[in-house]
């Protein structure tokens, strides 16, 4: 099969050994996976020949047998046919732990993440993943199952921010994260929902997710007054917990959900004198996931409001070069089928 793999400069495209399901494995054949801003910034640092990719789904070809520990009695791992279209959650759990048995996969101690440099990721035709870490999205186009993962992460902060009725919240950021994290506020009970970003296309993504309003960065001073009830950090670069914490009011709360790769600096008692409670957020639990995937077969959500471009394994140097500085792109997939 085709891949998009790491090199010393960027990506190769390469062929490699086709994939065969081992116990509780599926083999999808991939449809789309999206691009994230974790894999801009986590790509450099991964070893010469990593299969990137863990926002995906595709079209169940193979299905491994059953995985002895399961106890399903059944020949196959269980659940799934050949046909079946699946998002796959980006990481695999040991399934008998506390962690994997309330859902929280991605706070296994023996946790194995796709794409990230352990186990291979969806930047090919075909990818390995656990049945237990699927689901079906049979309601949806295929190429939108790519986006349970982002919603999911979305849905996540926004449950972890505990957002009460009339509640005033601030969302830094309207990249793919921000803008599922204003998908999900617009449908819950938040008062106003205020975005802030410096670009003018991903301003118009965040109105168009929901949003009562969105500015730059430097109009928003005007819009903090008492402060935000909640505000939510999207963007994952120094600084930003520093504007969360300008922009909270007293007794407000503070959910970072940016991945930020570098050190950052804060004045603790901005929040010490606000008494602000702060919450770091990552991943989600399988039972978001389904949530994730079930508002996409509503057709709540869709390709044509989150994603911007589609585009073929061979571009994937532009996608990551272009993603990578100042844009106004929303989300981007990749998928094999593209030519």
């Amino acid at each position: 099969m085709r891949a998009a793999v790491t090199a010393t400069d960027g990506f190769e495209i390469v062929e490699v050994p086709d994939p065969t399901p081992g116990p509780g494995e599926l083999v999808l054949r991939v449809a789309a996976n999206g691009v994230c801003g974790s894999d801009l910034s986590t790509a450099p640092f991964l070893p010469p020949g990593t299969v990137m990719g863990h926002e995906f789904a595709g079209e169940v070809v193979a299905i491994g047998p059953a995985d002895p520990g399961s106890g399903s009695g059944s020949d196959e791992a269980p659940g799934f046919r050949v046909g079946d279209h699946v998002a796959s959650m980006p990481v695999r759990g040991c399934h008998r732990c506390r962690a994997c048995l309330t859902g929280d996969i991605a706070r296994c101690p023996a946790a194995r993440t796709l794409g990230l440099g352990v186990l291979p990721g969806a930047l090919a035709e075909f990818v390995v993943v656990g049945a237990a870490e699927s689901v079906r999205v049979d309601g949806a186009d295929p190429v939108d199952g790519a986006l349970v993962e982002p919603l999911a992460v979305g849905l996540h902060a926004v449950q972890r921010a505990g957002i009460e009725p009339a509640d005033r919240v601030l969302v830094l950021g309207a990249g793919p994260v921000g803008t599922a994290v204003l998908h999900w506020l617009s449908r819950g009970v938040a008062g106003e929902v205020v975005c802030s970003d410096p670009s003018p296309g991903r301003r118009a993504a965040a109105l168009d997710v929901g949003a009562s309003a969105a500015h730059t960065p430097e109009s928003l001073t005007e819009q903090i007054r008492d402060g935000f009830d909640v505000v939510i950090e999207c963007v994952g670069k120094p600084g930003m917990i520093a504007a969360a914490l300008d922009a909270v009011r007293t007794h407000g709360r503070i959910v970072v959900a940016g991945v930020c790769l570098g050190d950052d600096r804060f004045m603790p008692v901005a929040g010490i004198v606000k008494e602000t409670s702060m919450h770091f957020v990552s991943y989600y639990t399988k039972s978001e996931f389904r949530t994730a995937a079930a508002e996409l077969d509503r057709g709540a959500v869709g390709s044509s409001t989150l994603v911007s471009e589609i585009v073929g394994l061979d571009a994937v140097n532009r996608v990551f070069t272009e993603l990578s500085g100042p844009n106004d792109q929303r989300k981007v997939f990749i998928s094999p089928t593209v030519g």
